[in-house]
């Protein structure tokens, strides 16, 4: 007879071998604003490009442009060549400030060598080069990774068209975890199940998923495994098991549990040992999220009377209260640099995505939307993904931190919720 864990994995492998087969939700991206003063660069055609199947300038492009900190200089259909300096003075009249170009060299063996330079036209000089092989089906990687260093050398911020997001796809009565690139491309569904899926997290090195599945009737949390396809369980006690929440080093978890009656904040190890509770509360904590260097944890409790968002030591202690203006704040997440914190909070307009300067403690709302929940920072904290709803049905957007940028990405005939913006890819 096999055993119940035996039996239990057999299920998980049917679940994700059904889940490969399903055909992929695909998110579209729509950009709803962009900044006032965008930075003006040219990406000429890559020579030898034809030899692909698939563009890796086009995808270069795009990413700028969905920035909305670029606006792409049209040189049309010939390419720059790669291996001499550029005609400054013909971009200068085109109005390009930067300019990148590229080749693309096939080495043998089914891989190709791709290498792109960005000059500066205004100074005549190179900025950066990158010297990149691949495999045809590798494009959309490499071109993500080109437009990273284009955005960096020019923003002076960590681009992030490389990193991953993470969501949940509601169809009728089925839910799908999805995993996409940063821009909706390239879904894959890591989880497919009749009964709901919430709070997926990323682990800081962006090769496991924390979430709450309820496929055993009730809400438990797990860690996914990515590359391996596997769960395990990482908290399965009486009652509640629910809104996990990573620790910097990857090595515990923030989690709410009901086992002692309210719902009260616990650490606990991945594999689900070495439980410690974190405070002693009457009313209710949830949805803790770990500070940037793992000092404090935020969280939302309405033990002042209506839910607002406080803050204690990683290691317990007293807690402090954070936000102070109106009724409802919730949802904290502190942003990847440590500067600040989002939220949702619920004005005039409805439930709302809000941004904190934690050293001033000054927040503005950000969004014109009405029903926004799941705040989620890109990791280099100038975006902020969230779930929002239109017509009745669950759309994700993201917004930048100082609210100027705005995108949205939607599945046709699907509820799309609980996104999670995944790290920086080592």
């Amino acid at each position: 007879m096999m055993k119940l864990t035996d039996l239990l994995r057999l299920f998980f492998t049917l679940l994700l071998s059904l889940a490969a087969m399903a055909a992929h939700a695909q998110l579209s991206i729509e950009i709803t604003g962009a900044g006032a003063n965008r930075f003006p660069v040219a990406v000429s055609v890559m020579e030898g490009e034809s030899q692909l199947p698939r563009s890796v300038t086009e995808v270069i492009r795009a990413d700028l442009e969905r920035s909305g900190l670029f606006s792409l200089v049209e040189l049309g259909p010939v390419a720059l060549p790669e291996g001499s300096l550029p005609d400054f003075a013909w971009l200068r009249t085109r109005a390009a400030d930067a300019v990148a170009v590229g080749s693309v060299r096939d080495v043998g063996a089914g891989r190709f060598e791709v290498r792109m330079r960005l000059y500066d036209t205004r100074q005549e000089q190179q900025l950066d080069a990158i010297v990149m092989t691949m495999t045809p089906d590798q494009y959309r990687a490499t071109a993500h990774r080109i437009a990273d260093v284009i955005f960096e050398k020019i923003t002076g911020l960590k681009g992030v068209f490389s990193t991953r997001i993470a969501y949940v796809v509601k169809s009728g009565t089925n839910y799908k975890l999805q995993i996409a690139d940063s821009d909706g491309a390239n879904a894959q569904t890591a989880l497919n199940s009749r009964e709901p899926i919430i709070s997926p997290a990323w682990s800081p090195d962006g090769k496991k998923l924390a979430y709450v599945s309820f496929q055993l009737k009730k809400p438990i949390v797990y860690v996914h495994d990515l590359a391996a396809g596997l769960q395990s369980v990482v908290a399965n006690f009486k009652g509640s098991n629910s809104a996990p929440a990573w620790s910097p080093d990857g090595q515990r978890l923030a989690v709410v549990l009901t086992k002692d009656g309210l719902s009260q904040m616990y650490t606990i190890n991945v594999d689900g040992s070495g439980i410690q509770r974190l405070a002693t509360s009457s009313s209710i904590d949830t949805e803790p999220a770990y500070s940037h260097d793992g000092k404090w944890i935020y969280f939302t409790s309405d033990r002042g009377g209506s839910p607002q968002i406080y803050r204690i030591p990683a290691t317990g202690g007293r807690a402090e209260r954070v936000t102070f203006e109106g009724s409802y704040n919730v949802t904290p997440r502190p942003s990847p640099d440590g500067l600040t914190m989002t939220f949702i909070t619920r004005t005039a307009n409805g439930f709302q995505v809000a941004i904190m300067d934690l050293a001033t403690r000054q927040y503005a709302v950000l969004t014109d939307s009405s029903r926004d929940e799941s705040p989620s920072f890109a990791p280099n904290s100038r975006m902020i993904l969230y779930a929002t709803e239109v017509g009745g049905r669950g759309v994700l957007s993201a917004v930048s931190s100082d609210g100027r940028i705005k995108q949205r990405l939607s599945v046709k005939a699907a509820d799309v919720r609980e996104p999670a913006w995944g790290p920086l890819m080592q």
